[in-house]
């Protein structure tokens, strides 16, 4: 019963000597945990499966773990993996992470010839597969031009024209021998990141609140400024884990550059050591070796880079917004 005066509830008494209350609450609930077979059955499964690929890499010798060992071990694939790998790999990926964000503020200007540009240059790049473009850089580029000036379009008439013994050509590149070196192939592999990279940066930057824009214009900065002190470092939470993924698929991709070809390069390397020692298998394990030891290396430092710039954002830890002891709620 309820006093309208004192604002308190009171319990009434049934005859037997039970409270009103006591005979409303229900009884001790008896729940039992939902039995989940498949559960156990998948586990099964997966442990049968363990087993088996376990007991092939001891009992199958084939393998050959230790002369997969020797062969990570040896001068060429070492050199083949600085080289061609990992240098490979930082040099595509600068070229296009810068190229994908300047393309990236391309497609999201003002201009429409700019925006026009940025679209075809992602369309041609996206379309085309890494490995045909390596292999147009190596075989057709050489076959087209044997060498490239670069000045003054059309300076031998120009300089011709005015009486002069110069044709305004700053450096002439011998395009047969630079197609087949280990920058021609990097350039390839950075200009095709380049249009992926740009719908990233250019996701990043779209996930940025306008606001944020609007009020460094308001503090009077310009549209770069406000893009690099403002934008771009809000646009990083959203930019780095796709970047991390790039990156890693990147160090896979280094070895197409064998179309290139380049042979300071690890699968080439260690494909050429299988082949001449008739060791396939162990060749095949040593290079897939370095290739999961190099990505496990890129994950970790993924890792660190998307806490470091997720900072702030998200759900805020429970122990920050912990209730005080003692402290009553309903």
């Amino acid at each position: 019963m309820s006093d309208p005066v004192a604002g308190t509830t009171t319990t009434g008494v049934t005859p037997g000597g039970a409270t009103s209350a006591d005979t409303e609450r229900p009884g001790i609930i008896d729940a039992k945990p939902v039995r989940h077979p498949g559960r156990w059955v998948a586990l099964a499964v997966i442990l049968v499966l363990i087993g088996m690929l376990v007991s092939s890499f001891l009992t199958n010798e084939r393998w050959n773990f230790p002369k997969a060992l020797e062969i990570m071990q040896q001068t060429p694939v070492l050199e083949g993996l600085w080289k061609g790998t990992i240098i490979g790999t930082v040099g595509s990926m600068v070229i296009g992470i810068v190229g994908g964000i300047i393309i990236a503020v391309l497609r999201l200007s003002q201009n429409p010839i700019l925006r026009g540009v940025s679209f075809v240059y992602t369309w041609f790049f996206r379309g085309i597969p890494r490995l045909v473009l390596l292999a147009m850089i190596g075989s057709g580029l050489g076959f087209l031009y044997n060498k490239i000036d670069f000045g003054v379009p059309f300076g031998q008439q120009v300089a011709s024209f005015m009486g002069l013994s110069s044709n305004f050509t700053f450096f002439t590149l011998n395009v047969n021998q630079f197609s087949s070196t280990l920058i021609a192939g990097i350039i390839g592999l950075g200009l095709s990141e380049a249009a992926y990279m740009a719908e990233i940066a250019r996701a990043g930057i779209l996930s940025v609140d306008k606001g944020q824009a609007e009020a460094a214009a308001a503090l009077g900065m310009d549209r770069g400024k406000a893009m690099r002190r403002i934008v771009l470092p809000q646009a990083m939470r959203v930019i780095v884990p796709p970047t991390g993924n790039e990156t890693i698929a990147m160090v896979k991709d280094t070895s197409l550059l064998s179309a290139i070809p380049v042979i300071t390069e690890l699968f080439y390397q260690t494909s050429a050591i299988g082949t001449r020692t008739l060791l396939i298998m162990p060749a095949f394990v040593a290079v897939t070796a370095w290739y999961l030891i190099v990505g496990s290396v890129l994950m970790v430092g993924q890792y660190f880079l998307e806490k470091r710039f997720g900072r702030g954002f998200g759900t805020p830890s429970n122990k920050r917004f912990a209730r005080p002891a003692g402290a009553g709620g309903a």
